[in-house]
């Protein structure tokens, strides 16, 4: 019998990562894919990023509206209540016998309550990793709590799911599923990334996406003025920058970014979503990703690229050693970038281990959910001592 399987994505990110899984689910025979669309995909000020999923080929069963106009943390909360009474008549009219939910942003959130209320089974993608600068951190294993099935990007999250209490069995070390890209696909030639944005990159140049820190003390507004006045050390390289999420926050760093941008237009090229395919084609030709995105981590030293993470909000997270952790200023972030930008860090890139896996992970979600028994019950594990 096919099982109805709900994936859930919410933004321009996460749909990157799961692309290769709904590919493969897709012509899989034995479920039935239902795709639920939510967050910054339906929103104009983000980029629509829902015509990305369209333009893939991909049928989307559900949209939820969820985002508001304003991002303080008062409409966040009630962009959550918005989304769980759209949930609730979306996961009705689906009826899936299980929802795969990647990650530990509030949609995700919002999306596990409803499900776990109405005891459908969540597989949960990335848990049990530390970001202790957001608060994705505690959003991650409050839906960890919530999820019957776990995937893992790595021995060290595995381990730390269980010690929440999930049984063994049911956790799965399948690596990072966003490296699918890098083996599965191949990234556009330079001359090929230009054409694709229509900016001419006759420069080295640097690939900067900077996120809200939503629980660390660093204001958006400061730490984004530190940056951006950090880049103009750096005038002969010219820049790409991409939008930031739908964070707290997120709106004041749109707003310097896009002053940024008109104030160096044949310099800086701005964006509200590259895709996964022009992202990390521009991170491999690029000398150099910075910010604080946790693609920097995970996917870009796969590309041999370096990576300057700023401030607190990956802080926990396991790094290979092209990534370079700085502070959120101005003299931090500049040493960094001339650091990763020498000779000498570049010449050690090559030997990076990527601690997130091989790129496999698609198949091996896959060959557990055919082993899973689709029930929401679990007991609680504790770890004898």
């Amino acid at each position: 019998m096919k099982r109805n399987i709900t994936v859930f994505t919410g933004t321009r990110a996460e749909y990157g990562i799961l692309y290769w899984l709904l590919k493969d689910l897709k012509k899989s025979d034995f479920c039935n894919l239902q795709l639920l669309v939510s967050g910054t995909h339906l929103s104009q000020q983000h980029g629509s990023t829902i015509n990305e999923i369209i333009n893939d080929g991909f049928h989307i069963d559900e949209t939820v509206e969820m985002i508001s106009a304003t991002d303080d943390t008062a409409s966040i909360v009630k962009s959550m209540g918005v989304a769980l009474v759209g949930f609730s008549q979306s996961l009705t009219r689906l009826s899936p016998n299980l929802i795969i939910i990647l990650g530990d942003r509030y949609e995700a959130l919002a999306i596990a309550q409803s499900a776990m209320l109405m005891k459908i089974p969540i597989a949960h993608l990335h848990g049990g990793e530390l970001t202790e600068g957001a608060l994705d951190d505690n959003i991650r294993h409050a839906i960890t709590k919530m999820s019957t099935l776990h995937f893992t990007a790595n021995q060290e999250y595995a381990r730390r799911v269980i010690q929440l209490g999930e049984a063994p069995q049911r956790v799965h070390c399948v690596g990072a599923l966003s490296l699918e890209h890098l083996h599965r696909e191949k990234v556009m030639d330079k001359e090929k990334l230009i054409e694709s944005i229509s900016f001419p990159l006759n420069k080295p140049f640097l690939l900067v996406t900077y996120h809200a820190v939503t629980l660390a003390n660093e204001c958006p507004q400061t730490t984004t003025k530190a940056l951006l006045e950090a880049l103009e050390q750096f005038s002969q390289y010219q820049v790409i920058l991409t939008y930031p999420n739908a964070d707290s926050g997120g709106l004041k760093i749109i707003k310097l970014l896009e002053q940024y941008k008109n104030a160096n237009e044949e310099r800086v090229f701005l964006i509200k979503s590259l895709g996964q395919k022009r992202y990390f084609s521009a991170a491999k030709h690029a000398s150099a990703v910075i910010g604080n995105s946790s693609s920097g981590i995970i996917e870009v030293p796969s590309l041999e690229t370096p990576t300057v993470n700023i401030g607190s909000r990956q802080k926990s997270r396991l790094a290979s050693s092209s990534v370079l952790h700085c502070k959120a200023d101005k003299d931090s972030i500049v040493n960094a970038i001339t650091q990763v930008l020498s000779p000498s860090f570049k010449s050690k890139i090559s030997r990076t281990t990527n601690p997130y896996g091989q790129g496999d992970t698609s198949q091996k979600i896959i060959d557990a959910l055919k082993e899973f028994n689709f029930s929401p019950q679990k007991a609680f594990y504790d770890q004898k001592e």
